[in-house]
């Protein structure tokens, strides 16, 4: 059976102007991402890992080339296209978890389908749906500040996942955490690629990109690597090491 192509950049270029400077932060990049595959993307500061992250989540358009999405073609589309998409396909999941202090975890999560034009009731149902595959369905009427880091992590999956989206984009989404809640947080990453979902995920740390299933490297713009990780980790193997 063959696999699904979800993602195809095709000479995909992103330059910006510095003065008089050219700065080349992506340079003809060829790539494809296929449903339900676990990638990391990696590289150092200035590799162009940002660029390419705002890129797939359609937070930017390429200078050349082009982007299809789930078989559309965004690289000309116009800001609120572009909006549009990233509501409908993409769920973002960052580092800050970018939560509304003043609103519970089950408005917050019950958001993006207020965008998405789905009735109060139905977004209470698929909110609280989602809360409970996250192990919160206790503290739905919670704030932020009433939640541990790990929790509020938690809400900010629940609502990236809550609309369904094609691909789940996490922007270092450990980043903030101690090391014990950051693998129950790859753990629950690990949980959400089982049930389907297509991740990526922009890190830094090896220990992260090791859960992963495939590594995209990034340097000065380009694709350096793009390798199958032959070594996957997963929590288990960090509780049997416990044991």
């Amino acid at each position: 059976m063959a696999k699904e192509e979800i993602i195809r950049l095709e000479n995909a270029s992103r330059f910006y102007k510095v003065g008089t400077e050219t700065v080349k932060a992506l340079d003809t990049v060829t790539m494809s991402i296929y449903r339900n595959e676990f990638v990391a993307l990696m590289g150092a500061s200035g590799s162009g890992k940002s660029t390419m992250m705002n890129l797939l989540g359609c937070l930017d358009t390429a200078t050349a080339g082009t982007y299809h999405l789930n078989g559309t073609d965004v690289s000309k589309m116009t800001d609120n296209e572009l909006a549009e998409v990233r509501n409908r396909e993409i769920g973002f999941i960052f580092q800050t978890f970018n939560l509304l202090p003043r609103s519970t975890a089950l408005e917050n999560v019950m958001l993006p389908l207020i965008y998405a034009g789905i009735s109060k009731n139905e977004r209470q149902i698929m909110a609280k749906e989602t809360l409970g595959h996250v192990q919160l369905s206790d503290r739905m009427d919670h704030r932020p500040n009433e939640l541990s880091g790990g929790q509020r992590q938690r809400v900010a999956i629940a609502r990236a996942l809550v609309n369904k989206p094609s691909i789940v984009l996490a922007d270092e989404p450990t980043g903030n955490l101690d090391s014990k809640t950051s693998i129950e947080i790859m753990g629950l990453m690990e949980e959400i690629h089982r049930q389907g979902n297509t991740i990526i995920v922009v890190t830094h740390e090896e220990d992260i990109a090791s859960h992963s299933h495939r590594i995209i490297r990034l340097k000065d713009g380009r694709i350096e690597t793009d390798k199958i990780n032959e070594n996957i980790v997963t929590v288990n193997d960090y509780k049997a090491e416990t044991v």
